[in-house]
């Protein structure tokens, strides 16, 4: 079967050009009334419109949009005049990801509002992939979590990998699909303000699915002014948002955004994706002494093209962008209500948090076919939930400290009250069959404390630990063979932590850390006895296996502008046993080590160029060997071995920004020997920004700009096709490479009014 064009089910590229044509009369006319001069009037009108006719059956992505506002991290800062990512002309901060002299490891760091704004992004979550390392990736349908990847990790949806959004934990404990389930798609991109990063588990703070670091997102508090924005591209893509702040008395600041987006995909069953999106923030002050409430709203509903045998594509049964199931897709929803609260008085600062989520997810996949028979295997995965907890953290005064001395502690809270957990077997996403459903209600409860001290000029240390303890109870409510897995677990652990930091030479600072963690086990997985599909015996999981790592890093200034650090780490996880939501059981995988090596650089060049370049490089290895088809080998199986990227964001004074993400993904193997790889893949995306006036902003994204025809991921499997009939190779399925495929170059087209 022959792949779509690039203008399959997009609009047409006349129709694009006209509607673009009368706009652009409409932005220039505006730019005259506004007092610009007519030659800059026509130039902008006709460089736009050279634009427009030639990509008319494109579509474009905004610039990010955002606020000069001061953020609160200790980032290096410089100054720059040129174009905000709101479409201004005033100057805008720049932040670096390295912190020499504040940070407390080599691999931790802070992106700021200018970096990300110029980011051409495919999905929302691809903004993680501003932290070094970071590889984000899709497997299914866009109203899925994505797939992560870093440091020898294949993170599934975010399994060891912790992400919160203004205070809130994204991850789900116990979630229907897998642990640490990370769904990112309700992030506005324009709204992002700073990505605070660490890698390794060695902060006191980071607890639960911290195992390869963690991520802190924050929002803008304020918009210099309001906007609309629409965005069109092929294959159905189309995308409004509005947002905007005002002062509404007593020092408060309310900000309101609303985005609706929809997209097909160039797949031949239509993606019919629609996403809703709400946020307000209610904000006074700062990071020192301020508040804020937040309440976001998101929900959305999709048909997926899950990943197909690539032997279906190959054999002419379906097209590259085929599916095997028709009717995989799902919905979903997370609505959110927080407050956060900062206080700074003679007490020392302290910082509380409380938040409450309402959440819920139908997903229906069949990943491996037609193996159970000729109705296919799709099944349906539930989870419908209210989760609530809260921080309270306390840095103690330096008036109540030895000189040089800083003391924090901190309580963590978090209740998962879960009132359906199900697993069933569906036929066009009508349930036949109840394989397991449970209620389950989970707490973990933390307590952490982190000693900082400055011994000299050159010689600073951290000493932390944290306690962790986690309870749950599971009650089956259906399922023939489930019935009896129900029950109590509970577990608690000590983590320590160590960080030594020396200042070498003016411009140079050595990181060595070490630190014991854990990473948390689906609460079924602790109570389950019989394989809820066969009644067969079933091994219990541990509800926490313990996890130790070791960094030592390097960061330093070798030129004006240029920031380079480097750090070798290792990581030891005593299990990694996991819950498989697709068949309601346990998988041994064993003990696992890991080793690596990161490049990161931040370069700044002149005034107008912001460079970020960076290189990753890890071996990860089960303890114990596993045999298979092709011999006995420890490799774990879909860890990306090397993986690289470079980002250059260019916005000089005038009306013109860009930004460029070139992205390395290695060959990794996909079984446990590594005979079976994958094929490395290497994309490129484009941002494009010009400013027409002070009202109108147009954008330009160009997403796979080399039309790279590759897969987004591939893994290794059994499966039956349609052809090959139900049942195949007696019922056990053919093994072989299932691959999703990456989708071709795009174009989005954006128009933003600023009101």
């Amino acid at each position: 079967m022959t792949p779509h064009s690039i203008t399959a089910r997009g609009p047409r590229p006349t129709a694009l050009a006209a509607s673009l044509a009368a706009v652009l009369t409409l932005i220039a006319a505006d730019a005259r009334a506004q007092g610009a001069s007519p030659a800059t009037a026509t130039s902008a009108s006709a460089s736009a419109s050279a634009s427009a006719s030639a990509s008319a059956s494109a579509s474009a992505s905004a610039s990010a949009s955002a606020s000069a506002s001061a953020s609160a991290s200790a980032s290096a800062t410089t100054p720059v005049a040129g174009p905000s990512p709101s479409g201004t002309l005033d100057t805008v901060r720049v932040s670096s990801r390295a912190q020499l002299g504040e940070a407390a490891s080599a691999s931790e760091g802070e992106v700021g509002v200018e970096r990300l704004a110029l980011r051409p992004l495919l999905r929302p979550a691809e903004l993680l992939e501003a932290m070094p390392g970071m590889t984000v990736t899709q497997h299914s349908g866009d109203g899925k979590a994505n797939q992560y990847f870093l440091r020898g990790y294949n993170l599934d949806h975010g399994s060891d990998f912790a992400t919160f959004v203004q205070g809130m934990p994204v991850n789900m404990a116990s979630h229907a699909h897998g642990q640490g389930y990370m769904d990112l798609n309700f992030l506005i991109p324009e709204l992002v303000e700073s990505l605070r990063y660490r890698k390794g588990a060695f902060a006191a703070e980071d607890g639960d699915f911290a195992t390869t670091g963690a991520s802190r997102i924050g929002y803008l508090g304020e918009i210099d002014r309001p906007y609309a924005q629409l965005t069109a591209g092929p294959y159905g893509y189309q995308r409004a948002l509005a947002a905007g702040s005002t002062r509404v008395g007593g020092g408060w600041t309310l900000l309101g955004a609303v985005e609706g987006s929809r997209y097909d995909g160039p797949w031949d069953q239509p993606e019919d994706l629609h996403r809703r999106n709400a946020v307000l923030r209610l904000t006074r002050g700062d990071e020192r002494n301020g508040a804020q409430v937040d309440l976001l709203s998101y929900s959305a509903g999709w048909r997926a093209s899950e990943h197909v045998p690539e032997r279906a594509i190959d054999s002419g049964e379906i097209g590259r962008y085929g599916t095997l199931s028709p009717d995989d897709g799902g919905r979903t929803h997370r609505h959110s209500l927080s407050g956060g609260l900062a206080y700074n008085r003679g007490s020392g600062q302290w910082t509380a948090q409380a938040w409450v989520i309402d959440y819920a997810l139908n997903l229906f996949s069949a990943p491996s076919g037609f193996i159970n028979g000729p109705d296919g295997d799709q099944h349906e995965q539930a989870d419908q939930r209210q989760l609530w907890g809260g921080s309270l953290q306390h840095q103690l005064p330096a008036a109540w400290l030895p000189a040089d001395q800083t003391l924090t502690w901190g309580l963590q809270w978090r209740h998962d009250r879960i009132g359906r957990l199900g697993l069933y077997d569906t036929v066009g996403r009508v349930r036949t069959h109840t394989v397991r459903e449970d209620r389950v209600t989970q707490d973990s409860a933390g307590v952490f404390v982190e000693w900082g001290s400055r011994w000299t000029e050159w010689l600073r240390s951290t000493v932390g630990g944290r306690w962790d303890t986690m309870r749950a109870a599971v009650t089956p409510t259906g399922g023939e063979f489930n019935l009896g897995n129900g029950g109590k677990a509970g577990q608690s652990q000590f983590s320590p932590k160590l960080g030594l930091i020396a200042r070498v030479a003016p411009d140079t600072e050595v990181y060595l850390h070490w630190a014991r963690a854990f990473r948390s086990n689906d609460a079924r997985g602790a109570t389950t006895t019989t394989n809820p599909a066969d009644g067969s015996p079933a091994d219990t999981l541990p509800l926490l296996a313990r996890t130790q790592s070791a960094e030592l890093g390097l960061r330093t200034r070798p030129a004006a502008g240029w920031t380079t650090s480097l750090a070798l780490w290792q990581a030891r996880l005593a299990s990694e046993l996991v819950f498989v939501g697709d068949a309601g059981v346990t998988e041994a995988r064993g003990a696992s080590r890991r080793l690596g090596l990161e490049w990161s650089n931040d370069v700044q060049v002149g005034r107008d160029w912001l460079i970020d370049a960076d290189l990753a490089w890890s071996r990860a290895r089960f303890v114990e060997a596993t045999s298979n088809e092709f011999g006995s080998g420890r490799r774990v199986p879909n860890a990306v071995p090397v993986s690289a990227s470079l980002s250059a964001n260019w916005a000089p004074a005038g009306r013109w920004s860009s930004g460029v993400k070139l992205r390395y993904l290695g060959a990794y193997a996909l079984e446990e020997t590594g005979t079976q790889q994958s094929k490395a893949v290497f994309t490129a995306n484009w941002r494009l920004g010009y400013q027409l006036s002070d009202r109108w902003q147009l954008g330009l994204d160009v997403l796979n700009v080399f039309d790279t025809r590759a897969n987004d991921i591939e893994y290794w499997g059994a499966a039956c096709t349609r052809a090959e009939g139900a049942g195949c190779n007696n019922g056990e399925g053919i093994d072989g490479r299932l691959v999703h495929p990456m989708e071709p170059r795009t174009f989005r087209l954006s128009l933003r009014a600023r009101i």
